[in-house]
């Protein structure tokens, strides 16, 4: 009897054995590759949104699509201005004097192209909308409208990309747990967005550690 159940001990040792190794290993494995994962997704939404913002800020509109996005950095072109306050007089009918008017001069300086500013001799902006995880090959899901903010119609957009998709290969335990993560220190939500459609914000719902391009 002794001799049957001591293998059967030592079997069962090492099975729960190895259990307790995943339980510990697995969550670092997984938490490894999401960080991984998580920095390279983050710094094309980054990309993306410097592109939004400066198309706005030149159009008065965020892009709809990535097509129209990529085409207006191809061409686009920042005015470059000087601002400078100025005066003069100039005679007031009512008091029948002279008055001193204070005005605003803008001097137009010259153009400087959108792609340079942004993105130097770099071509990422053609790629930047490409979902950067091995294995999937699909393109963030991107919107943009114009929301009633107070009285004032106000541009919105929105990027982003599922973490079903971002961590598509990893313990479906574990995935169900991250897209249920509400931290400071987390990215919140089943999601990895940047900007809102119901809010004027051109923030992403990641903590800061990965915009100053530190992981977790």
């Amino acid at each position: 009897m002794k001799k049957f159940l001591l293998p059967t001990l030592w079997i069962l040792i090492l099975f729960f054995g190895y259990q307790l190794f995943n339980s510990v290993y697995d969550p670092i494995q997984f938490n490894k590759v999401k960080t991984e994962r998580y920095a390279a997704v983050i710094k094309n939404l980054k990309d993306i949104g410097s592109a939004q913002v400066a198309h706005k800020s030149i159009t008065g509109l965020y892009a709809d699509n990535f097509k129209n996005l990529v085409a207006f950095i191809d061409t686009a072109q920042y005015v470059l201005v000087e601002k400078r306050d100025s005066s003069f007089l100039e005679y007031d009918r009512v008091y029948r004097i002279d008055m001193l008017r204070e005005v605003q001069i803008i001097d137009t300086l010259g153009f400087a192209s959108v792609k340079d500013s942004l993105f130097g001799t770099s071509d990422h902006y053609k790629t930047m909308m490409k979902v950067p995880v091995k294995g999937i090959d699909t393109t963030f899901s991107i919107k943009a409208d114009v929301i009633d903010k107070n009285g004032y119609q106000v541009p919105v957009f929105e990027a982003l990309v599922s973490k079903d998709l971002v961590l598509h290969d990893q313990d479906p335990y574990l995935l169900e747990q991250e897209k249920a993560t509400i931290s400071v220190d987390g990215v919140n939500g089943p999601a990895i967005i940047l900007g809102s459609l119901t809010e004027v914000s051109t923030n992403g719902n990641w903590p800061t550690i990965y915009d100053a391009g530190i992981q977790e």
